[in-house]
């Protein structure tokens, strides 16, 4: 018995972490697979809560629009996972650096991580502001003309501009996390490297990028789970339009469970995304093999 005390500082500091989780993830969890098979409604009405089994299943996969959001949450994760990871390793390579003024660097590339997703949407609507935004001020001025970009308004630009957003709003996460992979790799090797005439590129290829290998996979990861569940920029600037043009997946479910309140449907969409990110996830793992 005595050889158990000493773990009950540890198990009380974990209570409290294990009792949010509880609430806020694996109650609401498992409550969403039940009401998948029900009718559930989220305000209380006359008529009781019934089975349907796998109606809500059937409707979700024969829904149109459904398929529409998947095709563009795919489309926006296409584009961004490449751009973003992109970014974030040529800043974290330059924050490596030893260049004069990188300081400066440093701190104006943190800025988005430190401001509240909100906050940054906010901002980029009066960026996308139309006739006389930020972005058509300097659309005019290199035209040098009086026409303007509708970027929220336009089916064909809007899905564009929440790409350009979340790029910005969400590359300085990766860039810390490869910086940190960056500093794990020996700096004799990089010294071994010059001595046998390796220039940058041979460096980036035969050292950086092998060394990267285990952060690579876990960055393409997270990346790609939150682009599957782009939300938030879209909830706040869109609302999904115009003409379902930036619809995806998680606005799908918030529209049908909150604004149209069929429970039911919305917990069998969350199903279904959560399968299809887990799955998707499982095979990137195993195809990259992490060491």
């Amino acid at each position: 018995m005595k050889s158990y005390k000493r773990y009950i500082p540890e198990i009380g500091m974990l209570l409290p972490a294990i009792f949010f989780l509880a609430v806020f993830v694996f109650i609401p969890f498992f409550l969403s697979g039940y009401f998948s098979f029900t009718n559930e409604r989220l305000i209380p009405r006359p008529i009781p809560t019934l089975w349907v089994g796998f109606r809500n299943y059937e409707r979700v996969l024969t829904d149109p629009e459904f398929w529409s959001a998947v095709k563009n949450t795919i489309y926006f994760a296409v584009i961004v996972i490449p751009v973003q990871l992109s970014i974030s390793l040529g800043s974290a390579m330059l924050l490596n650096s030893k260049i004069k003024g990188i300081a400066l660097f440093r701190s104006v590339a943190i800025l988005p991580m430190l401001t509240p997703i909100t906050v940054i949407v906010a901002i980029w609507a009066v960026i996308f502001q139309t006739p006389d935004g930020l972005l058509n001020g300097a659309y005019q001025w290199l035209t040098q003309s009086q026409d303007y970009i509708d970027w929220l308004g336009d089916p064909n630009v809007a899905m564009l501009s929440i790409i350009m957003l979340s790029v910005w709003a969400s590359f300085p996460f990766q860039m810390l996390i490869y910086l940190a992979g960056l500093q794990e790799i020996p700096e004799d090797r990089y010294e071994a490297a010059s001595i046998d005439g390796f220039n940058n590129w041979n460096k980036f290829r035969y050292i950086t990028l092998p060394g990267l290998r285990n952060t690579n996979i876990f960055v393409v990861i997270i990346t790609t789970i939150g682009a599957l569940s782009l939300f938030t920029q879209v909830n706040i600037l869109t609302g999904g339009g115009p003409n379902g043009a930036t619809m995806t997946i998680v606005q799908y479910m918030f529209s049908n469970g909150y604004s149209s309140q069929k429970i039911g449907f919305a917990s069998s969409v969350s199903v279904i995304f959560f399968v299809a990110v887990a799955t998707l996830g499982f095979i990137q793992r195993r195809l990259m093999k992490n060491e």
